[in-house]
């Protein structure tokens, strides 16, 4: 081969390396730690000339860093990480096998020790996937002229073929040993199926018990693989097996998709096989026969599917997210620039105004409240607040709330109850939320004028509680899957009338929570659906006693500190206070709040919890810590609205903690209620 043109300041390389003596040549040596190669010593110079020059696979690591670089013959063993490999950092390039190789070249680079490896196993991704491979190697070091040491210089070579040959020979060689009976009894009881066929036309001579379930328990054992699997041939597999036989080289597949027929006349069915047909040998060096191997890894493939689903499922979940939170800013923003450009004496244009922005904010804290709802529920971390309620109470509470999604479309509602009254120990907030859930779905998915209708019936301890009607419906194979997060029905999707669809998810998981069960049934697309809960009840019992009226409170003028980093939130909630009557004074961080509160000794301090630098826990301990906070109310108000939030609000001293956006009227009543001796959460606090 025609010796390269050398340049000047690079070293001689010889003629067995063309592709990485051109690579060395155009590498920008100056961007690395190995600086321009007119500053390289001898040392390195002398390697890389060695390296570049041999037909064996060798590389060479310089420096602190460890720069890799590499000759011709070890491209292969690179595999997809050539050419990026050539000039970086050996850890960067072998990080997944750094465990055995960092230490090697400790020992070569700090203490001038050369090591020899034999065959050792190395668990490496080279080529897109996690493979087993096995190297002999051998590090030494390369000295420097004032004998410290400047880096070391590898030669290698890949064993991991003749390991596994020798693996699978020593194997075939051991069984051939034994009697025909222990070998089957050993197939029998081997992991996966295994085949043993022989001749050109590979013959069935032995099968497992696993291969005989995979092709359907068929008698193949004797007959030709054309012949015993005839629906094979036209998917490669004989010509796979052809190949085998004529090159004598093993056939590894990951995944392999085959179709069987499980019975004569029975339709195909797919599955994935990882195999491997390994040649077997004669005395002569003849391939007297194939070794057949493999796992049926259908489930696997399966589950990986699955999990894309899933993940695409989860793209669209987000997608429907965030344009259900961004369709109520629309009229949100359009109904604030009516409410601004009204005239003084344009009282119903305002109003109408300030209807649609309450009724929008209000879509939008559903919205979050079923995501932090959902999200609870999978992490165990959501308490029900039960009590002994009647069921028509959490009847009522549900057709209240889903009774405009009803009157739009002027569905036909009918509701049948037991006569005699029905108790449940259940949170009569959630249950009702269930109910709801499933009645605003039926109005959803069901064509104006539809019927739907609720009933519930009592038997053996339980009550179930069916809500019917005759919308769309669900295909069989969405019965199931409608209950799972981030998952909805094309078909209501196309059809849907906002929402996240996660309604279903959520109400499956307060259901269990009960210890009861919701199930979905419908006879197909366009006829209608029927959901069935079924939760512990008490039939019969004799009706509650009535609860104590809330203890009244009449308000009072009260001086009300308030503390936000937000300013709008604050200037508006002052406006909300002074127009009830009440006297506030405002805030926009901790230091400032904990100041006012010094001086202006406020009865009540409502502040947010995430203000820079003193922080609303701060605030609140330092007020518990002076006279001041004898008996002022602390009122926490914040975004952060879970269990752990409140205890460590009511740990800091607050009397109650209450999650944005708080109803006004409730914020009120706190403010116009003296403090507590006890401090309790807040009515809808999180």
């Amino acid at each position: 081969m025609k010796q390269l043109p050398q340049h000047p300041t690079i070293p001689s390389t010889g003629s067995a390396s063309p592709v990485m003596s051109r690579l060395l040549e155009s590498t920008d040596w100056s961007a690395t730690p190995l600086g321009p190669p007119g500053s390289w010593p001898p040392g390195l110079r002398l390697a890389i000339s060695i390296c570049l020059s041999s037909r064996f696979p060798m590389f060479l690591w310089w420096g602190p860093s460890l720069v890799n670089i590499y000759n011709d013959a070890y491209i292969p063993i690179l595999g997809k990480r050539h050419p990026e490999a050539f000039g970086r950092p050996a850890r960067e390039i072998w990080h997944e096998i750094w465990d055995v190789l960092g230490p090697e070249q400790v020992a070569v680079m700090e203490r001038g020790e050369a090591t020899w490896n034999e065959r050792v196993l190395l668990v490496m991704e080279r080529n897109g996937f996690t493979e087993e491979t096995w190297f002999t190697w051998s590090y030494s070091p390369i000295h420097l002229e004032d004998g410290s040491i400047g880096g070391l210089f590898c030669a290698c070579t890949e064993e991991t073929a003749s390991v596994l040959a020798e693996r699978e020979r020593d194997r075939l060689v051991r069984e051939a040993q034994s009697a025909a009976q222990t070998l089957q009894a050993w197939f029998d009881n081997a992991p996966g199926f295994v085949a043993l066929l022989r001749g050109p036309e590979h013959v069935f001579e032995m099968v497992n018990k696993s291969y005989y379930q995979l092709v359907g328990h068929r008698d193949v054992v004797g007959k030709a693989v054309r012949q015993a699997l005839p629906e094979i041939i036209d998917q490669g597999f004989p010509h796979l097996l052809d190949e085998v036989r004529r090159t004598g080289k093993a056939f590894m597949g990951h995944s392999v998709g085959v179709k069987l027929q499980q019975q004569p006349g029975a339709p195909l069915i797919e599955r994935y096989l990882d195999l491997v047909y390994q040649p077997v040998v004669d005395a002569a060096g003849n391939v007297a026969g194939i070794f057949a191997q493999g796992h049926d890894v259908t489930e696997q493939v399966h589950a990986t599917a699955a999990l894309r689903e899933s993940d695409r499922r989860k793209d669209e979940f987000i997608a429907v997210l965030a344009h259900e939170l961004r369709n109520p800013l629309a009229p949100i923003r359009q109904a604030t620039h009516i409410a601004r450009l009204a005239r003084p004496e344009d009282d119903r244009r305002r109003n109408r105004a300030l209807e649609i922005i309450e009724r929008q904010l209000t879509h939008m804290t559903v919205l979050i409240d079923d995501l932090l709802d959902l999200s609870r529920i999978s992490r165990g971390r959501l308490e029900l607040r039960r009590a002994r309620t009647e069921l028509r109470t959490i009847v009522d509470s549900a057709l209240e709330s889903s009774l405009p999604a009803l009157e739009s479309k002027q569905h036909r509602l009918t509701v049948t109850l037991p006569e005699q009254p029905v108790h449940l120990d259940a949170d009569p907030v959630r249950m009702a939320q269930v109910l709801s859930n499933l009645l605003t779905n039926a109005a959803k998915y069901t064509d104006p004028h539809g019927a739907i209708a609720l009933e519930a019936t009592v038997g053996h301890g339980q009550l179930r509680m069916t809500v019917r009607d005759n919308g769309i419906g669900l295909a069989p194979e969405d019965q199931q899957r409608i209950f799972g997060m981030f998952s909805q029905v094309r078909t209501a999707l196309e059809r849907a009338e906002g929402g996240l669809g996660i309604g279903l998810a959520l109400s499956r998981g307060l259901v269990e929570l009960h210890g009861g069960r919701i199930e979905a049934h419908s006879a197909g697309s366009g006829h209608g659906s029927e959901f069935i809960v079924t939760v512990p009840c008490d039939a019969g019992a004799t009706a509650m006693p009535a609860l104590p009226a809330a203890t009244q409170h009449v308000a009072e003028r009260a001086r009300v500190l308030v503390a936000d980093d937000n300013p709008d939130a604050l200037e508006t909630l002052a406006l909300l206070l002074s127009s009830e009557g009440h006297d506030p004074h405002t805030a926009p961080d901790g230091e400032r709040a904990l100041d006012l509160a010094r001086t202006l000794r406020p009865d009540v301090a409502v502040i947010d919890i995430g203000m820079p630098g003193m922080n609303g826990f701060d605030v609140a301990r330092a007020i518990r810590a002076e006279p001041i906070g004898e008996q002022m109310v602390l009122i926490a108000l914040t975004g952060w609205g879970q269990e752990q939030d409140r205890q460590r609000a009511l740990a800091s001293g607050f009397d109650y903690h209450c999650t944005k956006p708080v109803s006004i009227d409730d914020l009120l009543r706190l403010i116009d209620s003296p403090r507590p001796g006890a401090r309790v959460p807040a009515p809808g606090a999180a």
